[in-house]
């Protein structure tokens, strides 16, 4: 499958809040409890520093997109957060860990000089994976930090990796 990541653009609403709000949906890992309207959506991706879309070259397809913004103000304001989402049909094809190389370069490129994860959930397996391989440094556990959307708690795991002076191989 050859994917192209590039800007989001409001042509892609339809598709990439249908990814986003499949998420949203299992209420296992974004911490947003309702659905975006394709309105909502639009204002929401385009709101970002940067949001990204991955699309399957031959099928003309969006198959996941990132959201990147500030994950605070003022003399924080240089720490970056992001948000990822593949469509579940696709998962499994390394489609995430193109995003999450584009998404580093991208908050280089932007200014940021770290990229943090707040709330990586604790059963999220192939993203902890991913992280780990990409040299993403853990920064603890936050017990029950997440609530899921049977109402049990579920431990977080913060992460971080620089984005100013971190350089992510093709080959990793």
């Amino acid at each position: 499958m050859d994917i192209d990541i590039c800007e989001y653009k409001t042509q892609n609403t339809a598709e990439a809040a249908c990814i986003w709000n499949e998420i949203v949906r299992a209420g296992n890992a974004f911490p947003q409890e309702t659905e975006l309207s394709p309105q909502e959506a639009d204002s929401f991706f385009r709101a970002q520093s940067f949001t990204a879309i991955a699309r399957d070259i031959e099928k003309n397809s969006i198959v996941g997109l990132y959201i990147l913004h500030p994950n605070n103000i003022g003399r924080c304001g240089h720490l970056a957060n992001a948000s990822y989402a593949v469509d579940s049909r696709y998962r499994g094809q390394h489609i995430g860990e193109l995003l999450v190389k584009h998404c580093i370069a991208k908050a280089g490129e932007l200014g940021f000089r770290i990229l943090q994860f707040n709330a990586v959930v604790a059963t999220n397996v192939q993203a902890l994976k991913l992280y780990k391989k990409l040299g993403f440094v853990q920064l603890g556990i936050i017990p029950g930090g997440f609530r899921q959307a049977d109402g049990t708690y579920i431990d977080i795991i913060p992460h971080y990796i620089r984005t100013d002076t971190t350089q992510i191989s093709e080959d990793n």
